[in-house]
């Protein structure tokens, strides 16, 4: 059973059951006798448990195995939620995030058992809180031993053949012992070979099995009750095949000891075996001990099994390339599809027909532009996902700065069903959690005097907001704390060099603000494990402008910030005009434009050395493209001037080019990492007649 294939659904899910957790154990923090609550934890919890185990994640399955134990009890009323075990569940969800992260980067969990919160579980089970540090047990099933005597020892009526013994005795010299284990799963199990193969898998972490009964093929093929046997050589103890045995779901009981090859039933006799012979081969099969030879019987085959299936995890998973999709969707997509497939043949058939009019020909092109139009936005809406699976962490991570800033705080959201591109969604979570973690370090006073002096409440508020915009999504990160002190944003300027004194006296307060986006910028007086004002900023501004976006500041020294970030909805086809620029066509993404101008060449006035046009009561500066792009403009110097007039943020600029050619839906195609030296060029589309257009930043320009 080869379960890599399944490895990046696993990750998926377990991090959606993961986020699922923290929000109930939030909710749980506020409303700790909420039955509903209880149950949905109690619920992922034994859900993240089966996975784990299925998978063969035995540290991670423990963990989750534990925390259910505690629910369990919580839900029988046995015990109740207190404020320390919250703070211990929400340790044991980062706990298994680090299992997954681990698993993601490398297909292993890692060695982290986590001893320290399987005690804490226990002692909370056992009402003993306070209980000194003791050894963990290696599973809260393992403490049950004593009562596993009452298992049948059927490995001790296991024989061996005269192969098997001296591998045994062979192994006894190099330290290894044989240890035989009966393992009996539990009536209600419905998945018996998957149980005992999971079993298996455990056991072999171990050391090598050697025997099993029934076959391996008959476990694989539920030809046995509830009980089967196996002989393991093996360094550790008999308790530690016991308990990860005993590790797996739906186990009810394991006994295990060292084997005593002297004391086993004897061997069949020659004659006995000439009998069997003349039995049909599955009655031999299911009496006959498997031997471990070159003719690789059964075990030799599970083990391979097995081992193809460790080897299979170790293998790097590809993350972040599933997205779930609505049924209806794809029906859609479907239905698009055959409607292509008609206009191809109807545009093919025009085209060959004799005497077949231009007007016919048309008609079957705007056709197929309209279904083309139809399927390109469906294939968008399969790629759109909610923000919302980035942004559920966030409430988590405000609640632990709280505790450790020791500052009252609240996070409100909204918006968290907006859609966007899922490679956008991806990216956006570091800049979007270093904005918040700036608001909640530096951004909400720690001084509730100065708050009230203020006439501010005495909690913080931090808002998160997402929304559409147009062909844009929008996300605002706001604080009601002190605001950007501009005084100080100008005097650390001056003192990097970055502006002179003459300068900083003519620059508006937007512009020194827009200051702390420069590299390595910071106001902080004292560096912060959390954040520091101003650090990372640039590289926030660097991460959103990579994925076509942008990203401004507001702020009120003593009222508060609003952080924008402003997305496109999708990455890969874009509306956008077509310019001509030297002779050389280029794209500008419709979604920059506000409008397009004819100016005559006396409207054009110089300020600060800057060419600017008054446009309806805006002074609006003009950049020409052909200088930027280092080319001869193909317009006489007395022609008027076509002004394509765009938009970042709040901030216009007229890009001067030579003609229009017109509206066009294109596809961005990368440059790839050996043209990365041009930043006013995003990208480049290949266009009908095979030729390629640059595609223009305006944001980089402006």
């Amino acid at each position: 059973m080869d379960v890599s294939q399944y490895l990046d659904i696993f990750i998926d899910e377990s991090k959606e059951h993961l986020q699922n957790l923290n929000t109930q154990i939030l909710d749980l923090e506020q409303e700790p006798g909420n039955m509903d609550t209880i149950n949905e934890i109690f619920r992922a919890a034994h859900t993240l448990k089966g996975m784990a185990g299925t998978m063969g994640y035995k540290r991670m399955q423990n963990l989750t195995h534990n925390m259910e134990n505690v629910f369990s009890e919580v839900r029988n009323g046995a015990a109740k939620v207190n404020a320390s075990i919250v703070d211990v569940l929400f340790q044991c969800l980062d706990a298994l995030d680090e299992y997954v992260s681990n698993i993601q980067t490398t297909g292993d969990e890692g060695d982290n058992d986590n001893e320290n919160l399987i005690k804490v579980f226990n002692d909370f089970l056992a009402g003993n809180t306070g209980a000194a540090a003791a050894e963990a047990p290696a599973t809260a099933k393992a403490e049950e031993k004593p009562q596993l005597a009452e298992a049948e020892e059927s490995w001790k009526k296991i024989t061996y053949s005269d192969t098997q013994k001296t591998v045994i005795a062979e192994a006894a010299k190099e330290g290894l012992k044989a240890v035989g284990v009966t393992v009996t799963v539990q009536e209600s199990c419905i998945l018996k070979a998957a149980r005992a193969f999971l079993v298996y898998k455990a056991i072999e972490e171990l050391g090598e099995i050697i025997v099993s009964s029934p076959s391996a093929q008959d476990i694989e093929d539920e030809k046995f009750e509830l009980e089967f046997s196996l002989v393991v050589l093996t360094k550790s103890d008999v308790d530690k095949v016991i308990a990860a045995a005993m590790n797996v779901s739906e186990i009810e009981k394991a006994v295990a000891g060292i084997v005593d090859v002297d004391a086993a039933p004897a061997p069949a006799t020659e004659a006995v075996k000439e009998e069997e012979k003349e039995d049909k081969e599955e009655k031999v099969e299911e009496t006959a001990p498997a031997v471990v030879d070159d003719k690789k019987p059964a075990e030799a085959e599970a083990k391979q099994t097995t081992q193809a299936a460790k080897t299979g995890d170790k293998k790097k998973p590809v993350v972040n390339r599933t997205v779930r999709v609505d049924i209806e969707k794809l029906d859609d997509l479907m239905n698009l599809v055959s409607e292509l497939i008609i206009a191809k043949n109807s545009l093919v058939s025009a085209a060959t027909t004799k005497g077949a009019s231009t007007n016919n020909v048309n008609e079957q092109i705007e056709y197929l532009e309209s279904v083309t139009t139809n399927l390109h936005e469906s294939v968008m809406k399969v790629r759109m996902v909610p923000i919302e699976s980035v942004v559920n962490k966030f409430p988590r991570m405000i609640r632990d700065l709280q505790k450790k800033l020791d500052k009252k705080m609240e996070l409100y959201m909204s918006g968290e069903e907006t859609e966007l591109d899922r490679t956008v969604v991806d990216e956006i979570g570091d800049p979007l959690m270093h904005l918040l973690r700036n608001s909640a370090d530096h951004g909400i006073e720690g001084d509730v005097k100065l708050r009230k002096e203020r006439g501010k409440p005495e909690q913080g508020s931090i808002w998160l907001d997402a929304y559409q915009d147009g062909n844009n999504v929008v996300i605002e990160v706001r604080d009601d704390g002190n605001g950007i002190d501009v005084n100080a944003v100008k005097a650390k300027a001056i003192e990097r060099g970055t502006i002179t004194e003459e300068q900083a006296a003519s620059m508006t307060d937007q512009e020194i603000t827009n200051l702390l986006f420069l590299p390595s910028f910071s106001t902080a007086k004292k560096v912060s494990d959390i954040s520091g004002r101003g650090v990372g900023l640039d590289v926030v501004k660097s991460k959103i402008e990579s994925l076509s976006g942008e990203v401004s500041v507001k702020s009120t020294y003593g009222v508060g910030s609003t952080w924008t970030i402003r997305l496109p909805l999708t990455l890969a086809i874009i509306q956008s005009l077509m310019v001509v620029v030297g002779g050389e066509k280029y794209a500008i993404p419709l979604g920059n434009i506000q409008t397009i101008e004819s100016i005559r060449p006396d409207e054009i006035k110089t300020v600060q050395l800057k060419e600017v046009i008054n446009l309806r009561g805006s002074v609006i500066p003009i950049i020409r493209l052909n200088e930027v792009l280092g080319c001869e403009s193909t317009r006489q110097p007395d022609e008027d001037y076509v002004i394509v007039v765009v938009k970042k943020g709040d901030v216009q600029a007229g890009l001067v080019i030579d003609e229009l050619t017109g509206q066009q839906e294109i596809v961005i195609k990368s440059l790839g990492k050996y043209i990365n030296k041009s930043k006013i060029i995003s990208g480049a589309t290949i266009l009908g007649d095979g030729e390629v257009a640059l595609i223009v930043d305006p944001n980089a320009l402006i």
